[in-house]
């Protein structure tokens, strides 16, 4: 007999904090903080009423945004994590700079950000 998949998050976390950065001739850089919260059904990401971030070209920033949150529910909804995610996202702080910060680094915080809240429940659970 199988159990049922464990709903993600079963508790609010808060303060999820990612630094992705790497020095080569592709270099990346973002940062990213996180709170992931139950949701009724399905997957929301939300950007944080208020927040501001210090780059140029602005215009840039939702694009980066966008990257986060296809970077979260690309890793919820991986099969083997036996997750059912039901997840609203909310994204508090972000910090991205010239050189470095594009969209595959943001992604890539967003996937790193989701991969720690999980194992953050998975701890619990033991």
């Amino acid at each position: 007999m199988t159990s049922a998949p464990a709903w993600f998050p079963p508790y609010p976390i808060r303060g999820v904090r990612v630094l992705h950065q790497r020095q080569n001739c592709a270099p990346h850089f973002a940062e990213i903080t996180v709170d992931f919260e139950p949701a009724v059904e399905g997957f929301a990401f939300a950007v944080a009423e208020g927040l501001t971030v210090e780059y140029e070209p602005a215009g840039d920033l939702p694009r980066f945004f966008d990257a986060v949150a296809a970077g979260i529910k690309e890793q919820l909804s991986l099969p083997d994590h036996g997750v059912v995610a039901a997840t609203k996202v909310v994204l508090r702080q972000a910090r991205a700079e010239a050189l470095g910060s594009h969209e595959l680094a943001f992604k890539i915080t967003g996937y790193l950000a989701a991969r720690m809240a999980l194992e953050h429940t998975a701890a619990r659970r033991i």
